[in-house]
């Protein structure tokens, strides 16, 4: 790696379990997963003038902070790995066993042999963003199971009435902590032109509504500036997956799922209500049941051609023009036919 030594740092929520390669072979150390165990990491990679690339899981929230500390250094090159490309590298290296110690190991054969992808440091207003936005979603989430809760009782005479007011207060106050929310996240846009103007683009989408743009903008500004539409289909794991061998074995194309859930869930309710609403969109829909597609099929087809026409829209900075989407998809049809 030209002289940049190679480290696996395999974070749980309470420890830091290092890997790197020593003179006696590999050299495992442990850190506390605390602001006062990251900065003694950091002291031990950077001891000497060495230079490190470093690969770490994507673990949510339990390595944001020492993501965030690595990616300021100029002797450090963080990488944040999917974790299912690392679980199938250990697949590939035949490990059968699995714990902290062996998977710091497994992440710093990757770093060593692995394609680098360097993690691009959010914003702090970015971030900020992000954080509101996953909230939304799981609000949205608690909301919607209890909506489903009161209607389910409210058909029974024998659910007390005590029960049924408790989750109208449960909905109420997780409501409100919705509309908080949401202004919090109006006001990180507002803070930024750029920002503001993606937002503004992605509500001039028919069936994109103010909570689904601030979630799709979230979850896109994680994306790094030179990724091309197709990174970014595979990046919401919106790609087809194959799977064919021979004559024999071919069953149904899938998308991949190897993505980001948090985007193609936050394209869900937009795809169902454009599919619907937008007359482009909904040729485009009922074109490809007619042709023996399945209701869901289409429907993700729906959601794929929404993300390409977002990444048009951020290029071009013009608002949603269903016209190119459709005249698009439909050239596309004709050509494979």
């Amino acid at each position: 790696m030209n002289n940049i030594e190679g480290c696996g740092v395999e974070v749980s929520a309470r420890e830091l379990v290092v890997a790197r390669k020593g003179k006696a072979g590999v050299q495992l150390t442990r850190f506390a997963n605390t602001a006062a165990g990251h900065r003694q990491l950091l002291r031990a990679l950077t001891r000497g003038g060495q230079r490190v690339r470093v690969v770490l899981e994507a673990t949510g929230l339990y390595a944001l902070d020492l993501a965030l500390l690595l990616s300021a250094q100029e002797q450090v090159q963080l990488m944040v790995a999917n974790p299912r490309a690392v679980r199938h590298f250990a697949q590939a290296m035949m490990q059968r066993s699995k714990n902290d110690q062996l998977d710091a190991v497994v992440l710093l054969e990757f770093a060593e042999r692995m394609p680098f992808t360097p993690w691009v440091r959010p914003a702090e207003n970015t971030l900020a963003l992000w954080a509101i936005a996953r909230r939304l979603q799981a609000l949205t989430k608690l909301c919607t199971a209890e909506k489903n809760r009161a209607h389910a009782m409210g058909l029974s005479e024998a659910i007390p009435a005590m029960v049924r007011r408790d989750i109208a207060r449960s909905l109420q106050f997780h409501q409100r902590a919705m509309k908080k929310l949401r202004q919090q996240a109006l006001q990180c846009i507002a803070a930024d032109a750029q920002l503001q103007q993606r937002y503004q683009l992605l509500r001039s989408v028919p069936g994109l509504g103010e909570i689904s743009a601030v979630q799709t903008l979230a979850e896109l500004l994680l994306l790094p500036a030179d990724r091309d539409v197709r990174q970014w289909v595979a990046y919401a794991g919106l790609d087809p997956r194959e799977y064919s061998s021979g004559t024999s074995v071919r069953k149904y194309t899938r998308i991949s799922k190897v993505g980001n859930a948090h985007l193609r869930r936050a394209l869900y309710m937009p795809a169902l209500v454009a599919s619907r609403v937008e007359p482009h969109l909904r040729g485009f829909y009922e074109h490809l049941l007619a042709r023996g597609k399945s209701k869901r099929q289409a429907l993700v087809a729906v959601a794929r051609k929404l993300l390409h026409a977002i990444y048009g829209m951020f290029r071009s900075q013009r608002p949603y023009d269903g016209t190119r989407v459709y005249l698009a998809a439909a050239a596309q049809a004709e050509k494979f036919s």
